[in-house]
């Protein structure tokens, strides 16, 4: 399959920053490979990177149905039946978490929210093997209480490991994501404590994907409809609570949807988010518009792919393989399946 890239707004390196300069066409990236289909309804993906094998690294991804499944692929885009975990109540969305300590081992897991449940769930990666003793319930004693979109921060400091929780309906008295420590039980398996309630909500329409940049120490989700929000992702950090930013509030077709972080280094990079109906990336500056201007995040470039009505993504830049020289990003299309494409494309580095 022929491989091309562009930018639709783009762009040169200055000081590992994007500057604009108009493209006079927009073309589509294609993907390097497409998964076969879930059963159901294809959702939200995580990508886990091998670090010892990067071509045995995995791509995690929801079948979203009250008989749902969390599926697993490999690179080329083919199911892993045998690691599949079938029979979970309308699972969301999904993310990946490194070097969480159980039992004295450094793991690597995946969580992924069971709406119907109202809980999340915890498995053991690559195995897949469940280490939440069942499940971890989520807003108790709320009535909105069914978990969407989930995204995982590691504190730098201590490598305490957090999930933050967002929901199908919730409040808009700027409680509607929770934030969990997540910590090992008395039985050596995962349970997680709720240690805030934050994120304010338009009211528009609701909030599902959510990201956590680990090393800038930002979260960002989308309220659909009108923008990205941006928090601290560390519930202790000094006004924890207080909102950042909202940004990407124009140019989207209809809702605002998936968040990743594409990392080029420690600092620079992008926040890529997905505009669903169009069928199209936007990309904004990681670090923001300069050193005293973290927090404004402006359009560096529109990407458009061959996928559709694009809900969750995932990208891991240091996914380094011959057919992924730059990384990967994985994008959900609304065909019952996931998107493979080459970072390098995009930009074509």
């Amino acid at each position: 399959m022929k491989r091309m890239a562009f930018v639709l707004t783009l762009l040169t390196v200055f000081g590992g920053m994007l500057v604009s300069c108009q493209s006079n066409s927009e073309q589509m990236i294609e993907p390097l490979a497409v998964t076969d289909p879930v059963r159901h309804d294809s959702e939200d993906p995580a990508i886990w990177v091998n670090r010892k094998n990067p071509v045995e690294s995995l791509v995690l991804a929801t079948d979203k149905n009250k008989d749902g499944a969390l599926c697993v692929f490999d690179l080329t885009g083919k199911m892993i039946q045998e690691k599949n975990i079938t029979g979970l109540a309308r699972p969301n969305n999904v993310d990946v978490g490194y070097g969480f300590s159980l039992n004295g081992n450094s793991i690597d897991i995946a969580v992924v929210t069971e709406r119907l449940e109202n809980r999340i769930r915890i498995f053991l990666l690559p195995d897949m093997t469940p280490i939440d003793n069942g499940g971890i319930p989520v807003f108790e004693g709320e009535e909105q209480n069914a978990p969407m979109g989930i995204a995982l921060y590691k504190r730098p400091s201590d490598g305490k490991m957090y999930a933050v929780v967002s929901r199908k309906e919730g409040p808009t008295d700027g409680t509607y994501l929770w934030q969990y420590l997540l910590e090992e039980s008395a039985g050596g398996c995962i349970t997680g404590r709720k240690v805030r309630e934050f994120g304010t909500w338009s009211g528009h329409q609701e909030i599902e994907a959510v990201a956590v940049d680990h090393e800038l120490g930002y979260l960002y989700y989308s309220d659909e409809g009108v923008g990205v929000r941006k928090y601290h992702a560390d519930p202790e950090a000094r006004d924890a609570n207080n909102e950042l930013a909202l940004f990407a509030t124009s140019g989207f077709k209809e809702d605002h949807e998936g968040i990743t972080i594409w990392k080029t280094d420690e600092a620079n990079g992008y926040i890529v988010v997905s505009d669903q109906a169009a069928g199209k990336l936007r990309l904004y500056p990681r670090n923001g518009k300069s050193i005293n201007k973290p927090h404004e995040h402006e359009l560096l470039a529109v990407v458009k792919t061959q996928a559709k009505e694009t809900d969750g993504i995932d990208a891991a830049a240091d996914l380094v393989t011959a057919d992924y020289p730059s990384g990967i990003i994985v994008v959900m299309s609304d065909d019952k399946t996931y998107h493979y494409y080459s970072l390098k494309d995009i930009f074509n580095q």
